[in-house]
């Protein structure tokens, strides 16, 4: 087919409002419309080639609009709007390398615990028992877990060199476990 062919030119344009209309219908936007209607006029001009000379312009040209408002929709699906960028803020991922490193000095330093304090300190930080739930597991009153777990996260804090939480990995875990002893709350 000739693509320089003045009535398929012709035939293209009478159909802008045709296309316009059914994109409306489509998608309920005006703006994203004329979007829509021009991607389709790009890419059946792109391709004008496959379109056959005595087929139905009006119905190849509406099924690539179709296709195209569809395939945008499945793109939208997983895009999430995020103008000021907070959501992309959320997503940052902190380097392996330097989590890798503390999550070794950590284990080091657990292991250095006294048995009773490393479990009391393991079932209420990183197993998230409360304390009462960490003594029956323990067979101990709640009193001595509390003090354990204290004491623990003391000697960790001393270990590990912490003055802060903030100088310790950034993982979730890690901070449950540290954050309590070096802010003073004693709280799970």
């Amino acid at each position: 087919m000739n693509i320089e062919s003045a009535p398929l030119k012709q035939a293209l344009l009478a159909l802008i409002p045709n296309l316009r209309a059914f994109a409306v219908s489509l998608c309920g936007d005006v703006e994203r419309a004329d979007d829509l209607v021009q991607e389709t006029l790009l890419k059946a001009w792109n391709h004008l080639e496959s379109f056959e000379q005595g087929t139905n312009l009006r119905a190849w040209l509406f099924t690539i609009l179709r296709n195209t408002y569809f395939s945008e929709c499945r793109k939208r699906r997983r895009e999430v709007d995020d103008r000021d960028g907070a959501k992309a803020a959320d997503l940052a991922v902190h380097p392996d390398q330097q989590g890798h490193l503390d999550m070794r000095d950590f284990r080091l330093a657990l292991n250095q615990l006294p048995p009773d304090q490393r479990e009391a300190l393991i079932l209420v930080g990183a197993a998230g028992f409360s304390y009462e739930e960490a003594a029956a597991i323990s067979n101990c009153a709640v009193g001595t877990i509390k003090s354990r777990v204290n004491r623990a996260r003391a000697k960790l804090t001393e270990l590990l060199c912490i003055t802060t939480s903030g100088e310790f990995g950034p993982d979730p875990a890690t901070e449950a476990i540290v954050t309590r002893t070096v802010s003073g709350s004693r709280q799970p």
